[in-house]
């Protein structure tokens, strides 16, 4: 066993954290090449390299990707201190190689000198599509201000297919559930954000990041858009370049006469943060989200709104509204306080209220005499109350940090004829107490 766990401690030495492994570039003049203040890193690689995100059989191990930062044209190299094939028999190290290959698609560059080469023709490259807005930045280590600016492109672009391929391969490392679209859909749409920059008295394009849009037809005449992915790459993070895009696509969908609402897939925590703020910062400026009429409470006048004139649905009206009224209600008057909070309960309340209502009707299901058992739950009011009251302690802080969540607490109590049953069963109805609400279920007559 002594001679196995030395064993087992030599072969670890051989394993790599491949989201340090992987070295990503943006570059734009060759001495990029040796600069490491330019160098990145993912954040996932675990679609690539399994859930541990480990690559076996190598010391030292460095997974080169530098990509040209307009055309994204690729270098891809392997280097390593040690190869564990050269220290042990019969065993074998990961195909690195082969990994990577299935994600960048082919073309790319093996060799340091056929990519500078590329990088010199980087002067040719120029965005793709129609330019939608154009915008600066201060730069305070440059001490001036860059423009970029925002494209819309499709495939039928000249070039636009083979850019894509290089472009989408920076989700796996940077959106953790990510995956390829289907580009022969002709129902998606590109939004593309570059860097305009100078170089020997040319001007060059910097690739920023991108957004793909997927139009899902609504009957009869209607599409919703639905934002899939979304990605400002790492070196450009934490300058604004998210809100510019999302407002900009937003804007382009909003001029549509076909379109109903704009909605996102699986949106994560980050993205309704930004989609928060830029809804706000939209809204604000209508008449039905005046101050006078936020104090006056949630309308179907902000619904309607909303939705036609910046194609926002309901539920992300509501959000807007607490949040513009939360701006607008003074805290520290105990009045307005106390009727944002109720307005906010009032809300957080309504599911249990729907479903009482749904499950009131079916009450009279329990006295059938082929159900053969009766599951009891018990929801103490003091203790449904305390749950709102958590989500309610935590709701104006979290609209600060662009967060919302609501989980009460519950207490479950199960009866069958004196003896605990499982909570198997369908639901058959539900009544109130002064002092619970009691939930009703078809359970079988199996005793604990």
């Amino acid at each position: 066993m002594a001679g196995l766990s030395a064993m087992e401690k030599k072969l670890a030495e051989f394993k790599c954290n491949t989201n340090e492994a992987i070295q990503l570039k943006l570059v734009r003049f060759p001495e990029d090449l040796e600069d490491d203040s330019t160098t990145f890193n993912p954040e996932y690689s675990h679609q690539v390299f399994g859930d541990d995100e480990v690559a076996f059989g190598y010391k030292g191990l460095k997974i080169l990707l530098y990509y040209n930062a307009g055309n994204l044209s690729t270098l891809f190299r392997i280097e390593y201190t040690s190869k564990v094939n050269e220290n042990f028999d019969c065993v074998e190290a990961d195909d690195v190689e082969s990994k990577i290959r299935k994600i960048i698609p082919p073309g790319f560059c093996t060799s340091t000198d056929d990519f500078v080469s590329l990088l010199e023709k980087e002067v040719n490259f120029k965005p793709f599509g129609t330019l939608l807005h154009t915008y600066s930045v201060h730069n305070e280590e440059a001490g001036e201000d860059i423009t970029y600016q925002i494209y819309q492109a499709d495939m039928t672009c000249p070039g636009f297919r083979e850019y894509h391929e290089r472009l989408q391969t920076f989700l796996m490392w940077f959106i953790e559930t990510a995956s390829f679209i289907d580009v022969d859909d002709e129902r998606w749409n590109y939004f593309l954000v570059f860097e305009k920059y100078n170089k020997d008295g040319a001007t060059l394009f910097a690739t920023v990041g991108y957004m793909t849009v997927y139009n899902y037809y609504v009957y009869p005449d209607k599409t919703r858009p639905r934002v899939s992915q979304m990605l400002i790459l790492p070196p450009f993070q934490g300058e604004g370049h998210g809100a510019q895009l999302f407002e900009t696509v937003h804007r382009y969908y909003m001029s549509s006469p076909t379109v109903l609402d704009i909605t996102a897939e699986d949106p994560s925590e980050n993205y309704v943060k930004l989609r928060d703020f830029v809804l706000v910062k939209l809204c604000q400026d209508l008449p039905c989200f005046s101050p006078e009429k936020l104090m006056q409470g949630f309308s179907q006048e902000m619904v309607t709104e909303a939705q036609q004139k910046l194609k926002i649905n309901k539920q992300h009206t509501r959000r807007v509204y607490e949040i513009l009224r939360l701006r607008a209600t003074d805290m520290g008057d105990p009045e307005q306080s106390r009727g944002y909070r109720l307005d906010v309960k009032k809300r957080l309340i309504g599911p249990y209220k729907n479903q009482h209502t749904a499950c009131n009707s079916e009450l009279e299901l329990c006295f059938f005499p082929d159900i053969s058992g009766i599951v009891l739950i018990l929801y103490p009011i003091h203790q449904l109350r305390g749950g709102t009251e958590v989500s309610w302690s935590q709701h104006p802080s979290m609209y600060r940090h662009g967060v919302y969540q609501h989980s009460p607490c519950t207490l479950h109590i199960q009866l069958h004829c004196g003896c605990l049953l499982s909570t198997s069963g369908s639901l058959v109805g539900l009544f109130s107490t002064g002092h619970c609400s009691l939930h009703l279920f078809s359970s079988p007559s199996t005793h604990a």
